[in-house]
């Protein structure tokens, strides 16, 4: 991809007030995992210099969801390709407690989940999905082991 540059830096911005969220855990996290996943090779570069996590509320990403996949209702994370990722606390406390994760582990599956995206991943077919979910769980063990 002409013009694009890996990033060396990685934001995390917190700008919901529902779920308390230790940022700087976080931005420390994040930048590990931008580290990681950009030295994954074969892929596209990130498509800007910076990357910027934005943790928002339910309300937030359900209108983001519906303007642009046109689905109704909060998610868990959106992408966007020039280089932003939405997270929704809420939902992303919600699936901790669902799914039987800390709610720190949730919100760093979202954030390896969009660089992915951004890395050039698709989970819209379920092998895609499956092969994603793979590598997803093998960065985040090795950024675990690596704490």
């Amino acid at each position: 991809m002409s013009g694009s540059v890996d990033p060396t830096h990685i934001t995390v911005r917190n700008s919901q007030r529902a779920v308390r969220v230790d940022v700087a855990g976080l931005v420390e996290f994040a930048q590990r995992a931008l580290e990681t996943c950009t030295a994954i090779p074969g892929r596209r570069s990130f498509p800007l210099g910076e990357v910027a996590v934005l943790l928002v509320s339910d309300r937030r990403i359900a209108r983001l969801h519906r303007k642009f996949m046109n689905v109704t209702g909060p998610t868990d994370v959106i992408t966007f390709q020039h280089g932003e990722i939405f997270i929704s606390a809420q939902t992303a406390r919600r699936h901790a407690r669902r799914f039987g994760n800390s709610f720190r582990h949730e919100l760093e599956l979202y954030i390896v989940h969009g660089l992915l995206h951004l890395r050039g991943f698709d989970d819209t077919k379920a092998a895609d999905a499956r092969r994603m979910q793979v590598l997803q769980e093998e960065i985040l063990r090795s950024l675990a082991a690596a704490r």
